[in-house]
């Protein structure tokens, strides 16, 4: 689902509308939010939202289990299963074709005719981003830097919030998670304010990057011969 297209605006209008103006419990507003965090991030490809739960469950009990334990012995095992878990599924997605090309060079470097049946990975929108964030979880529980979420729609929105579930910015839990706790509405000056901002960036997507500017920035990137630097100016 993108951002600039007549699908999100009317989802987003929706969901605005239900966060806002309809008098829900916080509790029911918060299942909504999640809800459709799921439903934005699973109209790209549904079968890679098992992803998503995977990381969030991982982390979310093995962190609790992390801040309690005591013996050095466990804690360590506790945080190289989180570790390898969500790693192991970027380094798999982002990084498994490269890998296994470096490998087939090197077993015919070795000697060996041999050649891998090339993969077709699709890489997940956003792994990076809700990878990291929830292993910043992990690692402050591990450090013990604040207390376990006992809440797991609360981490689990931590996790998923739809704002910055495919770009960012990489949060930490002590800067979001407080925030589910108490009931949130928008008033007018923050609605007037987010919308402008909303307009700008659809503005600065849709008028300037896509229409404007696409051809330059498409002539300059895709060059194969030196550029002159007005064309070059163009393209930055």
């Amino acid at each position: 689902m993108l951002f600039n297209s007549y699908t999100f605006i009317a989802f987003f209008l929706l969901l605005l509308i239900l966060h806002n103006w309809v008098p829900f419990s916080w509790k029911t507003k918060k299942i909504n939010l999640l809800l459709a965090s799921y439903i934005f991030y699973a109209a790209w490809n549904p079968p890679f939202i098992l992803l998503l739960w995977i990381s969030t469950l991982i982390d979310f009990f093995i962190g609790k289990k992390l801040y309690h334990e005591q013996k050095k012995r466990s804690r360590y095992l506790l945080l190289a299963i989180s570790l390898m878990g969500n790693l192991g599924m970027l380094a798999f997605f982002k990084y498994g074709g490269f890998l296994l090309e470096n490998f087939t060079l090197l077993i015919n470097a070795m000697g060996f005719d041999y050649q891998a049946a090339k993969p077709n990975i699709i890489l997940p929108v956003g792994i990076s981003f809700y990878t990291f964030q929830t292993l910043s979880y992990t690692l402050d529980m591990y450090r013990k830097k604040s207390e376990p979420e006992n809440s797991l729609l609360d981490f689990s929105l931590f996790v998923t919030f739809l704002p910055q579930l495919v770009a960012g910015p990489i949060v930490r839990p002590n800067q979001l998670i407080p925030q589910f706790k108490q009931p949130h509405t928008a008033n007018q000056k923050q609605l007037l304010q987010g919308l402008f901002l909303l307009s700008l960036g659809l503005f600065m997507k849709v008028v300037l990057a896509d229409s404007m500017l696409s051809a330059s920035a498409d002539a300059v990137f895709g060059a194969t011969q030196p550029l002159h630097s007005l064309d070059a100016w163009m393209g930055v």
